[in-house]
């Protein structure tokens, strides 16, 4: 399996200060330089991708296969059905947003997968395929080209793949920095409740 050779360290890669205490209440945003992270630190499978102010994330970018267009489209409507069925299908990725996008802009049609998940890179990984073992729902990255076909048994490949198709960020923003799901759910049910009591006093 073909690895990426990382490029040296250089002063735009040297760390940031980011706070140790972190405010959500001021807007927060953070460019990252070309390689999508600040020092080579490496992680159980490659470089660790810093958190920034929008948590943590990446963007995939790969080839359709030839013919797989509705197979995709109809993927997104099955998680839509999973999620209904259950909310919580989706909860071991510890997501905030995913977005997927088709597009071509003349080299054929390309698939864009974005997500904003409160593990690091390799744990949201880890947790996808097994999440995907364990439901027996097939992944929509089959009909990508470079897709690994023992994906199910082989964790090395499908984060290889991730990392070779992943377009790192240059900039990130966060209106409420470094908030995880988890923060902002607690925070709108508190919100919910001091609703619900003030209109009990009324």
């Amino acid at each position: 399996m073909a690895t990426k050779t990382m490029p040296p360290q250089t002063d735009s890669m040297k760390p940031i200060e980011v706070p140790t205490k972190r405010d959500w209440t001021k807007p927060a945003a953070m460019a990252i330089p070309k390689g999508g992270y600040f020092e080579l630190k490496q992680g159980r499978y490659g470089p660790i991708f810093p958190r920034t102010p929008a948590c943590h994330g990446f963007s995939v970018v790969a080839k359709v296969i030839p013919g797989r267009e509705q197979a995709i489209r109809e993927y997104g409507k099955k998680i839509e059905e999973a999620v209904k069925g259950d909310p919580s299908v989706l909860a071991s990725l510890r997501l905030h947003y995913l977005r997927w996008i088709l597009f071509d802009v003349g080299s054929g049609l390309h698939f864009m997968y974005q997500g904003i998940f409160d593990t690091d890179f390799d744990k949201y990984l880890e947790d996808a395929v097994a999440l995907f073992a364990a439901t027996g729902i097939t992944t929509v990255f089959v009909n990508l080209e470079g897709w690994p076909e023992d994906w199910k048994t082989n964790l090395p490949a499908v984060i290889q793949f991730f990392r070779d198709h992943q377009c790192p960020s240059f900039l990130e923003y966060g209106e409420y920095p470094y908030a995880t799901a988890d923060e902002i759910k607690k925070a709108l049910k508190v919100k919910a409740a001091f609703s619900e009591m003030l209109d009990l006093m009324q």
